[in-house]
């Protein structure tokens, strides 16, 4: 559209004459990632050593709500990297003379709270225009409700301030926003290139079934996320257990940034199952290239076409990229009716099969259907990539963000 974009970031992969690094701006940095640690994971009874620190106010203490309390060394701690990020904040606007930030997620999420409180009070001090694009609100998430930093999360996760334009991927959350924050937002679901056709499979990906783990004859089953609890992987066993077809499951991603018990259970539910699956984390990545041990490496767009069957049991999405990217390689696909699909996708008329919670005979008999009927599923994912055309597609992008941008600075004339 013709703009120049810099980034701000804790890593980065962009060209450095357009990158300003900060490394605690990770929310993996160890200081980043003990403070979260400590303020959604505190224990009933334990005041986070406020009583060590300040022996004299000890009769202030209450340990009724202790699980909501954080020790004065943390509130120090957040606002001086806070105060940090500011400074860094100012550099990178000015450095690049900026007209307009984009904060992806930043002010959504709650694992860098001393970055989202940055970028609230940057705004507020300069009336920045901002686009504000939320994926997933801390009140969505079940592991940040009981948290010691509710007046951090009220004032910056997101914040209200007039020059900010919001930005959701679903209906749903435009509602809760209205009602929690009392702010307006422009619904724009995650969005593909469907004005531009895949690339067919070269000669590197030849191999990509043998390097799965998956026999001549076998179906490749792809479940394409990480290994997370929301995910509901369950049922992508358990699918692939009951077909009775030779097919193995194959997992894309490892746990992420939500531990590994999961990983663990997923682990023991497919032995005692007795189902094969083969968790491929090592050998997908953002690019090609080769293990330390010579095997290669695949990008997920190397593994789509060879699926023959995608599942996407979760139970809670904010809009669903796997969806999408299944529909734009036109891979047949499973789908558990979490709420976001129920509401905003379904609608829209796409030809899926579809579960309520669990696995039934229908959906098996759907399934089966599927594979053993590849004439009849081919015009189906064509049907969908149409679809997929009209509203998910750059086209429909670039008339949100022509909007968006007109809101910040009117119409140019």
């Amino acid at each position: 559209m013709g703009y120049q974009c810099y980034y701000f970031c804790g890593e980065c992969d962009r060209p450095a004459d357009h990158s300003y690094i900060v490394p605690e701006a990770f929310y993996r940095h160890p200081d980043i990632d003990a403070i979260t640690q400590t303020v959604f994971n505190g224990e009933w009874g334990k005041l986070h050593q406020s009583r060590k620190l300040h022996p004299e106010f000890e009769t202030l203490y209450q340990d009724n709500f202790s699980i909501y309390i954080r020790s004065s060394k943390i509130s120090k701690q957040i606002q001086d990297l806070k105060n940090y990020f500011k400074e860094h904040l100012y550099q990178f606007a000015y450095k690049f003379h900026l007209e307009t930030l984009i904060v992806e997620n930043a002010v959504t999420i709650p694992v860098n709270i001393p970055l989202g409180l940055a970028i609230t009070e940057f705004i507020a001090e300069t009336g920045f225009p901002v686009v504000a694009h939320h994926h997933d609100f801390y009140w969505e998430r079940q592991r940040f409700l009981n948290n010691s930093v509710q007046d951090y999360l009220s004032a910056a996760f997101p914040p209200d301030l007039p020059s900010i334009h919001h930005v959701v991927l679903n209906s749903m959350q435009a509602k809760q926003l209205a009602s929690r924050v009392g702010v307006s937002s422009m619904i724009i679901p995650n969005v593909m290139d469907f004005d531009t056709l895949p690339q067919i499979p070269d000669d590197y990906t030849r191999s990509v079934r043998s390097d799965l783990g998956i026999d001549s004859g076998q179906y490749l089953i792809l479940q394409p996320t990480r290994i997370i609890q929301r995910k509901g992987i369950e049922h992508a066993i358990e699918l692939t257990r009951r077909l009775n077809l030779p097919a193995e499951l194959v997992i894309s991603h490892a746990s992420g940034d939500e531990g590994t018990s999961y990983e663990k259970r997923i682990h023991e539910f497919a032995s005692l199952l007795g189902v094969t699956v083969n968790f491929v984390s090592e050998i997908i990545s953002n690019q090609r290239g080769l293990t330390d041990d010579g095997r290669k490496i695949y990008t997920l767009e190397d593994i789509y076409p060879y699926a023959d069957l995608v599942t996407y049991p979760s139970a809670i999405e904010g809009f669903g990229n796997a969806f999408l990217e299944a529909i734009y390689y036109k891979r047949p696909l499973v789908v558990n009716n979490y709420s976001i699909y129920e509401t905003d996708i379904k609608p829209k008329g796409f030809k899926v099969v579809e579960f309520d919670g669990f696995i039934s005979d229908q959906t098996l008999n759907q399934v089966r259907d599927l594979l053993e009927h590849p004439e009849q599923t081919q015009k189906q994912v064509e049907f969908n990539y149409s679809l997929a055309r009209r509203y998910y597609s750059y086209t429909m992008l670039e008339n949100r963000l022509r909007l968006l941008l007109s809101e910040c600075y009117g119409e140019r004339l």
